[in-house]
């Protein structure tokens, strides 16, 4: 299974330490946050990484140089010009996943300690287009998924705003997305989505036809180290999972 890193954002919340490096670089326990994942792609079989690149690009690219691309086939997305968004980021590295097989898509400020071949099962199992690790948590953004875990719509608890994408659904239920996907590579002929666009948007658009389904282990651990605040305790996670 190949992988995709969104390493681009501005990391605006890391501040004042993404004032000089890029959010993926921010260290966590010892090692820059995109070190450690990477290292745990590697360890679960994924040899073959993009990481798409925008803030302090030329950082990341020195890091994965620097270290040899930790002995993996490691390319960069570059979208020094535009930050694309997830889904515009995505679509500009399509090319990358030419194997018609699903592929791993993981942002770079969250640590989990989900298990990608579990998931992949997961996937397979419910035939679907596009598999998301979802917990029952508090955020102000949920996806909404039926009994059956199929996705159902989105809604923003801040702005009271909602979007329905199958209205008959049963049993509706909110959940946070926590950033980690698997993607048939079949999403690429059906995004008309241009430019900038988050994934999500693709998600909702198309989740009245196709199987795009939440995925919610037992047991998960996950956290979003995109905080400053969050760090301390992301530093104590990070030596449980790795």
């Amino acid at each position: 299974m190949k992988a995709m890193i969104f390493a681009a954002g501005l990391g605006t919340r890391l501040r004042p330490l993404t004032n000089e490096i890029p959010k993926a670089l921010v260290p966590v326990n010892g090692k820059p946050a995109l070190e450690w994942l990477i290292l745990k792609l590697k360890k679960s079989g994924i040899t073959q990484i993009i990481i798409n690149v925008h803030h302090f690009p030329d950082k990341v690219i020195g890091f994965i140089n620097e270290n040899h691309a930790f002995g993996i086939d490691i390319e960069i997305s570059d979208e020094r010009e535009m930050l694309l968004d997830t889904g515009g980021g995505l679509k500009k590295a399509a090319w990358f996943f030419d194997d018609g097989k699903p592929f791993l898509v993981h942002n770079a400020d969250i640590l989990s300690n989900i298990n990608p071949d579990e998931m992949l099962r997961h996937h397979h199992q419910h035939k679907a287009l596009a598999t998301l690790f979802v917990q029952e948590r508090t955020t102000s953004r949920y996806l909404i998924f039926d009994d059956e875990k199929r996705l159902t719509g989105w809604k923003n608890t801040k702005t009271n705003e909602v979007i329905l994408s199958r209205k008959n659904a049963t049993n509706p239920k909110d959940f946070a997305f926590n950033g980690i996907h698997i993607i048939n590579p079949e999403i690429f002929t059906l995004m008309t989505e241009q430019g900038k666009f988050s994934i999500i948007e693709t998600y909702l658009r198309l989740a009245d036809t196709f199987q795009i389904v939440g995925y919610e282990p037992k047991n998960s651990l996950w956290m979003d180290i995109g905080k400053i605040e969050n760090l301390p305790e992301a530093n104590m996670l990070a030596r449980q999972i790795y």
